[in-house]
């Protein structure tokens, strides 16, 4: 296949964003704000924030929700089109903090907005109920969600995708599609 003709998945890419995570003359507006841009990685937010004293334990539990809720019903995150979500707690200066990161299909604005609704459908509160200025009202104001997350947006400066711009459904599309084919061809033998 000729260099002008690979599919942009074909290859490896990566992204240096600028410092504040967008680029200034590709700034494109949602109904939040300012669009953080798609990266060979796809779209997502990083997050940190300060978790309110004595609460720790809470987000121990909590993962262990989030994973019962996945087993008993695997597509119960679907809506978000999630790739990956990487929850981490670290200690600065005596404090405990929380680092939210998501890779995720859709934009910025539709993320939140599915994961308030998310969140509203199951009954499942979101951990972020225990970090310092998480707004009391989030199940009925997304935009008090959504501000919360801007403040608290810790931009990447460089994203890197092995498979780059590829959406969570084109991948399990293509592993349905080998995996048919091994079964395929293992009927054949």
């Amino acid at each position: 296949m000729s260099a002008d003709k690979k599919k942009p998945w074909s290859q490896p890419s990566a992204m240096a964003i600028p410092k504040g995570g967008y680029f200034p003359d590709k700034v494109e507006q949602g109904r939040y704000g300012p669009v953080f841009p798609k990266t060979p990685a796809c779209y997502g937010f990083n997050i940190m924030a300060k978790i309110i004293p004595g609460r720790e334990p809470v987000f121990y539990q909590y993962a262990k929700t989030i994973e019962a809720a996945v087993a008993a019903t695997p597509d119960c995150l679907a809506i978000l089109k999630l790739h990956y979500l990487r929850w981490i707690m670290f200690p600065i200066g005596g404090d405990t903090y929380f680092m939210y990161q998501g890779i995720f299909d859709t934009d910025f604005d539709k993320y939140t907005e599915d994961a308030v609704s998310l969140f509203g459908a199951t009954g499942i509160d979101t951990v972020f109920e225990n970090l310092e200025g998480f707004p009391t009202d989030w199940k009925t104001n997304a935009a008090a969600f959504v501000k919360f997350v801007r403040e608290h947006q810790v931009p990447s400066f460089l994203e890197y995708g092995e498979y780059p711009f590829v959406s969570s459904e084109e991948i399990k599309k293509a592993l349905r599609v080998k995996d048919s084919l091994s079964t395929m061809l293992d009927q054949m033998q």
